[in-house]
Order: C-alpha cells, then structure tokens, then sequence
C-alpha cells in the first residue's frame, strides 16, 4: 500500500482522514501544530498525542521529509538546495536573504513543459506535478535545516505553477492558514509565463496573493521567439485577462521582463511596454538575463538596463531593477535546472 503524504491534506481533510481511522478529529489540530509549528520530523516526536495513534499514523501516512543532496551558499548569503524527492527525482529550491527577511523560491513542477528560451529548465523533460504536500515540504526542510523563519515565497523554481493549478491553490491556502506555515497571502507571488484561462480562474479564488506575469517582450513575434506559450495565448489575449484579473481582484500585477543584449532592451522596446501597460495597476520588475549554458541570450548593459528602467519611470509606469541573488551558485532568476540529478 503506498503510503499517504500527511502534508498534502489541509485541516479539514485531516479531521476526516482520522475520522476514517476510528480517532477523534479534535487530533488534527495537534498534528497540525507539530507539523508546521515544532516542525517534527517524525510521528514518534508528536508525545501529545497516544502512541496507538502514533503507530496508525506511521502505518497510512508518511512526513514527506525530503532529503538534501546538495547544498550551495553564495557569497550573498543566498542558498541554494538540491533536494532528492523520494522517488528518485530531485528538484532545487533557493533561500534569498533580505532585510525584510527570508524569501524561498520554490519549484512546482519536476521538469516544465514551456520550453522559455532563456530558462535552463528549458533543458528537463517533463517529469511530473509536484503535490500540495511536497511545495510546502521544501518550505518546512529549509526552515529545519537554517533554524530561520520563512517570511516570503515565490513560486518562480522549476515548472510552471499554473499549470499545476490544483496543487498550488492549494499549496498556498495552507502557507496562508495561520494553524498551517501561517505566512500573509501578500507575502506570497505566482509567477506565470502566461496561461491565460488558469489566470480567469485564479482571479475567482479571491487570494490576496501577487500575479507575476512573465512578460519579456513587447510584440508577438519576439515573445513566440522567447516564450512558446506565446503561440497559443499571444499578448493581446494575455493582457486582457491581466485587466480582468485587476479589476477582480483590484490586485497590482507585476510584470516581469527579463532584458537581453540586443534583444529587447532598446528604446523601441521601452516605448512598447509603455504603450501595452499604461493605464493598468501595475510594476515592471526588471530582471538582467542570466546567461544560461547553450542559451543564446545574454545580459544587457548596466547602462541600458538603467536606461530602460529611467524610461519607463519617466513615463509613467513604475519600474524596478530586480537585485541578482545566487548568481555564483547558478540560483538567479532562470538558472534552476537540478544539476546532479543522476547522483
């Protein structure tokens, strides 16, 4: 029988899971408490609770306790894991250090079917979604293994978390729930290369979360040369379920584009993203590429980069320069790729 992963179930589902094995639901919340305030590692350290119910516990569910396999740290304090997933898949999650506290970038997919250009989980074969259980998981592992509080999560790691939309919403209702990892819903952001009807459907979920729209050029034809997804929702379609989100929500989206030399970082392409986003509630999150291994795309200037960002500022739409994080470590924006994975 294979066994059940206990942090995939919420608080409800929980109660009726021990309901179903003759044990009061009154129990779901000490477990609860163990999981995602004492962080336990095993049932056999939840001592509140009989040891009948220890030993059922250890019969039906496991605590999905992801193994490190490597572990790298940058200069900037940065760190970057390497967790094995139990089935022999690895993905790769990264703590980000800021004066505002701790941010985790977690992965939702093991591989990713988008195929961004500029990504190096490009290069991975789809392999599959990764459970509600097993994101939140990479947020208990990391706060065991640096005995430091989890302030922010990104879902911007491996895979495209709108395309396993279930698993997220999910996800994050129980990194919301203050009996759960307990972290404000505007401490958490979504970032999407772009599925339109999954962006309509979200708006519907009333979480007070932030969309993060990979956007990274201004006409179609370039975005379908980055971005495949591109081909099947082009931008027009793109930015009207970006309004429609705002208006629902009355959420501010943020927009990501990410400059590449000679690509999309010239003054054209300012005035367009000016053009395609003014009027809307929204940010421009500026990210300078990171050179990928057999990737064509490189950075742009420092120059060009603070150009683009004065103009879009000058003009109305507010724009900001995303600070590098892990590049040393291969954990900046679009660098994950599970290295060492055949370990």
């Amino acid at each position: 029988m294979k066994m059940k992963n206990i942090k995939d179930y919420n608080l409800d589902e929980l109660k009726n899971e021990l309901k179903e094995i003759g044990e009061k639901p009154f129990r779901a919340e000490q477990i609860f408490k163990w999981i995602y305030e004492e962080k336990v590692e095993t049932f056999d350290e939840m001592t509140n609770i009989s040891l009948e119910l220890r030993e059922k516990l250890k019969s039906n569910y496991t605590m999905c306790n992801f193994n490190i396999l490597k572990k790298q740290e940058s200069k900037d304090g940065t760190i970057k894991y390497l967790f094995d997933v139990l089935d022999g898949n690895a993905i790769e999650t990264v703590l980000m250090r800021y004066h505002h506290g701790n941010s985790i970038c977690v992965s939702s997919q093991i591989g990713c079917k988008m195929g961004c250009k500029f990504c190096a989980s490009t290069g991975i074969n789809f392999i599959r979604n990764l459970s509600s259980g097993e994101i939140i998981e990479q947020i208990i592992r990391v706060e065991q293994d640096t005995k430091e509080r989890i302030s922010n999560v990104v879902f911007m790691g491996i895979g495209e978390p709108l395309d396993n939309y279930d698993n997220v919403v999910n996800a994050i209702k129980q990194i919301n729930n203050p009996k759960a990892l307990n972290i404000g819903a505007r401490h958490i952001s979504i970032s999407t290369s772009g599925l339109v009807p999954k962006i309509y459907q979200l708006a519907e979920e009333n979480i007070q979360c932030t969309l993060s729209i990979s956007l990274h050029a201004t006409n179609n034809e370039k975005r379908s040369s980055m971005m495949p997804v591109n081909n099947t929702y082009p931008i027009e379609e793109l930015l009207q379920a970006c309004k429609s989100y705002i208006d629902k929500t009355n959420r501010r989206i943020s927009f990501e584009y990410a400059l590449a030399k000679d690509n999309n970082d010239n003054l054209e392409d300012a005035k367009g993203l000016v053009k395609l986003l003014k009027g809307m509630l929204c940010h421009v999150n500026l990210i300078p590429i990171n050179k990928i291994n057999n990737g064509k795309y490189s950075k742009s200037s420092n120059e060009n980069i603070m150009k683009f960002r004065d103009y879009l500022n000058d003009h109305g739409i507010v724009a900001t320069i995303r600070r590098e994080l892990g590049s040393d470590i291969d954990a900046a924006c679009g660098q994950l790729r599970r290295k060492n994975l055949d370990l």
